[in-house]
């Protein structure tokens, strides 16, 4: 388990002109949170595909036009 002294350790190693970058990186993480309290994971799971039932064992024929939808 990640504690906050690990992160802050880490944090510590960032370069000082990095910081900035880092900075808003951890609110736009903490500002997305809060507003809809689903992370990014659960919205992954909530997608689907609509296409053949051979789609996921034949995605490089279908990539490459050597089959094809409908």
């Amino acid at each position: 388990m990640i504690s906050k002294e690990l992160i802050k350790s880490e944090i510590e190693k960032v370069p000082d002109d990095r910081l900035e970058d880092l900075y808003c990186l951890i609110k736009g993480y903490s500002q997305s949170r809060a507003a809809n309290g689903r992370s990014l994971m659960s919205k992954l799971r909530d997608i689907t595909i609509d296409g053949p039932e051979d789609f996921a064992e034949n995605i490089d024929l279908y990539l490459t036009g050597e089959k094809t939808v409908g």
